[in-house]
């Protein structure tokens, strides 16, 4: 065998990356939709869920991310080797839960707000079509892509942050803490009628959810850390139409040695840290600042109810109590970072399918000539089409498509998450599979997603029975 030496890593300032395009998957659903409209109409007592959620997300990634690191090829060609079937579950899964525009359709609907349009449909149709071409026209994908992430988190999440805290007074912040032990007003832990589908979505939007989460892996490998050093990178379609390459789906294989082992602990311990700083952090962060401002601007509003009207209500409250613009200005980062989650879930979306097909294609160890650009962007352009699909056909509505696809998606993570644990422990090296307590806490996630997702499952059955 051909051994590869495991790099060395780098300074932890080059590091920063894909975190943050992770983080930004879920700005646009559950950190900007989803918590804030709980919050605006039940309180902070659901805010433990926010919490566990994204505590849960971040070693779920950091398990995705160590595959990655160690193997330098995308967790799914390792699923593979276990289970044959297993690509065609995840491209099935990926393009039910995510095909559903949800996030473009709320962004949509906010600008449509913004320029005293009655409907947005039409707006949302052109959105799409816009990230089609900006995913089509960049050199390299993954380098657009970080590149308007950082932006839009370094522009939005300060100017959030200013508006919650001009508008905040400290008893919101002590209910806000309150509300991470369950305590909300006159219930604890989960209000009396709020929907399970409802909570569930937002559990498993804090952070990413569904089978974004592995696209981390293609990310790290895109990224060439660790082993995903030696790994082909994607480039944009407009540049290399007629390219096609000899793709290795499989990654490079190093001694197991001191050396190596030294190297690895020191990636890791630096993935760790950025992945705790950037997705967690920031994300949690986040989610606090939302739900604040989503309180004090809407709590107890009764239009609140209806769809996405909660966050055009927060731009209105924002402009009365301080000054129109702001109120104005707040909206335009709205629909600017739902814009930008829409455009990393195509992405991430299409990546997953590709990746899978590619597998199919080709095997995890054959060497083919194959243009994996062209068939990511073939998925690419069936997402756009689907989701105009339902546009035409007036399904467009923004909070049922996100709760639905969202609901979707806690199942598919139910799933990766059993699939990754397993294979973990039984393909990596045991000096490089996670320590106990780690293996501990992931069969719990893992229970925890089975027993809601079923509960939540159950009750829509049983509610539609009654109808």
């Amino acid at each position: 065998m051909d051994l590869k030496p495991f790099p060395n890593s780098i300074p932890f300032r080059k590091l920063l990356g894909p975190s943050f395009i992770i983080l930004a998957l879920g700005f646009g659903s559950g950190e900007i939709i989803l918590w804030p409209y709980l919050t605006s109409n039940v309180g902070f007592g659901i805010a433990w869920g926010a919490l566990l959620g994204i505590t849960f997300q971040y070693f779920i990634n950091m398990e995705i991310e160590r595959y990655a690191l160690i193997k330098g090829e995308s967790v799914f060609v390792g699923l593979y080797k276990k289970w044959r079937w297993a690509p065609w579950w995840f491209i099935a899964s990926t393009f039910i839960g995510f095909g559903l525009p949800g996030i473009i359709a709320a962004s949509a609907q906010v600008l449509a707000s913004l320029l005293g349009l009655a409907s947005f449909k039409w707006l949302a149709v052109g959105l799409l079509l816009v990230i089609g071409l900006l995913l089509s026209s960049s050199s390299t994908v993954y380098g657009r892509m970080e590149f308007v992430t950082k932006i839009i988190i370094f522009i939005g999440l300060p100017f959030i942050f200013v508006l919650a805290f001009i508008l905040s007074r400290g008893q919101d912040w002590v209910a806000l803490l309150a509300g991470f032990s369950g305590f909300g007003s006159n219930y604890r832990w989960l209000p009396p009628g709020l929907s399970l589908a409802t909570f569930l979505a937002a559990f498993a939007y804090a952070g990413a959810g569904g089978n974004l989460n592995l696209t981390q892996s293609i990310y790290i490998k895109e990224k060439g850390y660790g082993m995903g050093f030696y790994s082909q990178k994607m480039a944009g379609l407009f540049k290399n139409i007629k390219q096609v390459q000899k793709l290795k789906m499989e990654g490079e294989v190093f001694a197991i040695n001191d050396s190596n082992i030294k190297n690895f602990k020191a990636w890791w311990r630096a993935i760790s840290l950025e992945h705790l700083a950037v997705f967690w952090f920031l994300g949690f962060l986040g989610m606090c600042l939302l739900m604040v401002l989503s309180y004090v601007t809407t709590f107890g509003l009764e239009s609140n109810i209806q769809g996405i009207s909660f966050v055009i209500n927060e731009g209105a409250v924002i402009g009365r109590t301080l000054v129109p613009w702001a109120g104005t200005l707040f909206l335009v980062v709205v629909v600017v970072m739902l814009f930008q989650t829409q455009l990393g879930v195509l992405d991430s979306t299409s990546r997953i399918m590709a990746e899978n097909l590619s597998l199919k294609k080709v095997g995890h160890q054959g060497i083919q000539e194959i243009n994996l650009s062209k068939i990511y962007f073939i998925f690419l352009w069936l997402q756009i089409g689907f989701g105009i699909t339902l546009f035409l056909f007036n399904f467009y509505e923004p909070r049922t498509l996100i709760v639905l696809g969202a609901v979707i998606n806690a199942i598919a993570m139910f799933v990766h998450i059993f699939m990754v644990n397993v294979m973990n422990k039984q393909i990596l090296p045991r000096v490089f599979q996670p320590a106990l307590w780690r293996q501990l806490i992931l069969w719990l996630i893992f229970l925890f997603f089975g027993v809601f997702s079923i509960v939540t499952i159950w009750n829509s059955i049983i509610s539609w029975l009654n109808l």
